[in-house]
């Protein structure tokens, strides 16, 4: 099972990096699979570390992968040498265990060293589903066609019509601003 969390890092001069990925457990491993190039990946590489986050913010998701916001407020790591939202439900500190290096995709098992939650899970919300796929599918506009994400932006926006509150509505439309800056791109 693959988990959708936000994985923060930081290199070793401090300057931290906010980036969506997907995370899997394995054996008590958190595993890592950052396409390169990733700066997650040369930060972990460099500090040893990194911290998922657990969020119900689906902004911080949409705001990384279309970059219309990027700086969400960070708090130091309690035991590892990162960063964690300052605003997350839970966070995981890891530490790197083992890398299964690779020249497209590496992987990277990270020993969980440390775990804390800061606020209750609210429930499931369909229009925060709907966001985090619409990221997905922003990450992967360069190899999808553009009917194949017409037709998952029609299903996906029957979620954020019925059940969005400000923030996914504001991050839909991020989201929407950047297929069609995308598109708009293609077409020059």
């Amino acid at each position: 099972m693959i988990y959708e969390t936000i994985v923060t890092t930081a290199d070793r001069d401090g300057r931290q990096h906010i980036a969506p990925m997907g995370v899997r457990f394995e054996e008590g491993f958190a595993i890592l699979a950052p396409f390169r190039p990733s700066t997650t990946l040369d930060n972990v590489i460099a500090t040893k570390s990194a911290v998922i986050n657990l969020t119900t913010d689906v902004r911080v998701f949409a705001g990384c992968v279309t970059g219309y916001a990027r700086d969400w407020p960070t708090v130091a790591a309690d035991t590892v040498p990162s960063v964690r939202l300052a605003n997350t439900l839970a966070h995981t500190e890891l530490r790197l265990a083992e890398i299964v290096d690779d020249e497209t995709r590496p992987t990277l098992r990270m020993e969980c060293v440390h775990r804390a939650m800061h606020a209750p899970f609210p429930g499931f919300n369909r229009a925060q589903a709907a966001v985090v796929e619409g990221a997905i599918l922003v990450s992967r506009l360069f190899m999808l066609p553009p009917e194949k994400v017409d037709s998952e932006l029609a299903y996906l926006r029957i979620a954020i019509d019925k059940t969005a509150g400000d923030d996914e509505r504001e991050a839909w439309q991020w989201l929407l601003r950047a297929i069609d800056a995308h598109r708009a791109k293609a077409q020059t």
